[in-house]
């Protein structure tokens, strides 16, 4: 029950990619700061929800050959950390590219895929994964 009601909780920033935008110095913030660590402003008035784009570039990656159990059956997958056009770096998971194709600086878009599955009660999560733009 506790995985099911984490994967609600963080539904809004899996499905919309949802981030933080401080009012004050306009610096953007994934995942979602109540307050700026720039310029300590708080979340009344000046930090605001922003949705990110998705679109970015491969900053690093890595193959990923032993996976926890919950991703064993898609192994070896790709992992990369990607820097956002609008700042922020997010960790994801690249998907339907070879690994030759993968490069540092090599663009990037957020797509809508199923994360895992839970066995037991059958639920699908889903979330964002990135694919070569």
């Amino acid at each position: 029950m506790g995985e099911l009601s984490r994967m609600w909780r963080e539904s809004p920033n899996r499905y919309r990619l949802l981030g933080k935008k401080c009012g004050n110095c306009g610096r953007i913030y994934f995942p979602s700061r109540d307050i700026c660590p720039v310029c300590h402003r708080d979340s009344i008035g000046k930090m605001v929800d922003h949705e990110l784009s998705g679109d970015g570039e491969i900053f690093s990656f890595t193959i990923v050959h032993e996976a926890p159990p919950a991703f064993s059956r898609q192994k070896p997958y790709v992992l990369a950390l990607i820097k956002l056009d609008e700042g922020p770096m997010v960790t994801g998971q690249l998907v339907d590219v070879g690994n030759a194709e993968i490069k540092e600086g090599k663009r990037v878009r957020k797509v809508f895929r199923k994360i895992a599955e839970d066995g037991k009660s059958g639920i699908i999560y889903y979330g964002y994964k990135f694919v070569l733009a």
